[in-house]
């Protein structure tokens, strides 16, 4: 028993460093994820900023409404088109990054020229490591309506007065088109480490059995890959209220409110801006709490579908 007990403490012992190694992400944690929600009780109050400090004015100054707010959103003329925008963008960009990566990873997998693979892997990812203020600014340039190179060329063919952010009918195209020439080239990465991972002497049956390579790939490269395809619909999902805030922030203008305007940019301008935190906070929440109900949903979809859980 004294020996057990040695070795358990030994082994105990030996774990501390590395125990103490997440001491300082554990803290950091606390303090910038579950610090900040205390503020969530702004959206049942009637916030009123106060000279004291955040503290007093979020207990002391401020008046308990309960949910006046979230009733205030629901009755909101605009909300009901802000959900649907937000919906609409997040449903367009899961399944473009989704669809259009793995098509262009199982054709990359094909291409037997290993220099020529990893030029493309890079010029295709250099977009992901850029910021939506950088490409923002860069695809505004292009896309001007008066200086573009776009704007020019089709003045050149005779089209004139054409702004692609500045039309509502093609600013929802236009930012999943955008966000997919900036993520794809992460997406695509990740499909080619699934391919890695399967099986060769799959592939080696299946060419002695006959099958060539367009159905090597349809019988033996998309099956495999439906478990990393289910991950990411799945991770996608829980962020489907969200639609990119920074990317949509950069691009739109009063003329796409109708189609552009989102539930965070919403929030934004009329909560912060407008110096309306109740407002901001309850519409936060909901969109958390919509979040949070979709995971669930999803999770449980996709381990009855494909037996595969990450909650």
């Amino acid at each position: 028993m004294k020996k057990n007990s040695s070795k358990a403490f030994k082994g105990r012992a030996s774990s501390l460093p590395l125990h103490l190694m997440l001491l300082v992400p554990v803290i950091l944690t606390i303090i910038y994820k579950y610090g900040p929600m205390m503020g969530l009780v702004m959206a049942f109050e009637d916030y009123i900023p106060s000279k004291k400090g955040f503290f007093f004015s979020l207990f002391k100054s401020s008046t308990w409404v309960g949910l006046d707010w979230f009733k205030y959103i629901f009755q909101m003329p605009d909300f009901s088109m802000i959900v649907r925008n937000t919906i609409v963008i997040a449903l367009g960009k899961l399944i473009a990054k989704i669809v259009v990566p793995l098509i262009f990873a199982l054709l990359l997998n094909e291409v037997i020229h290993n220099k020529f693979k990893r030029i493309v892997q890079s010029i295709t990812f250099i977009p992901y490591f850029l910021s939506w203020v950088i490409l923002g600014s860069i695809l505004l340039q292009i896309f001007s309506p008066r200086t573009g190179v776009f704007t020019q060329l089709l003045e050149f063919f005779g089209v004139h007065d054409f702004y692609l952010f500045g039309t509502p009918s093609l600013f929802q195209p236009a930012l999943i088109v955008s966000d997919l020439w900036k993520e794809i080239g992460y997406n695509t990465i990740i499909f080619l480490a699934a391919l890695t991972s399967i099986d060769p002497g799959l592939y080696e049956a299946a060419a002695i059995d006959g099958a060539g390579r367009f159905k090597q790939v349809l019988y033996i490269s998309i099956p495999s890959l439906m478990g990393m395809v289910l991950l990411l619909t799945l991770l996608g999902i829980g962020s489907i209220m969200s639609a990119g805030f920074d990317q949509v922030y950069m691009l739109y203008s009063p003329a796409v409110y109708s189609t552009g305007d989102i539930i965070d940019t919403y929030s934004f301008r009329m909560g912060i801006q407008g110096g309306q935190y109740s407002l901001a906070a309850a519409v936060g929440l909901f969109k958390s709490v919509v979040s949070f109900i979709l995971m669930v949903i999803a999770n449980f979809m996709t381990s009855k579908l494909g037996n595969r859980s990450i909650l």
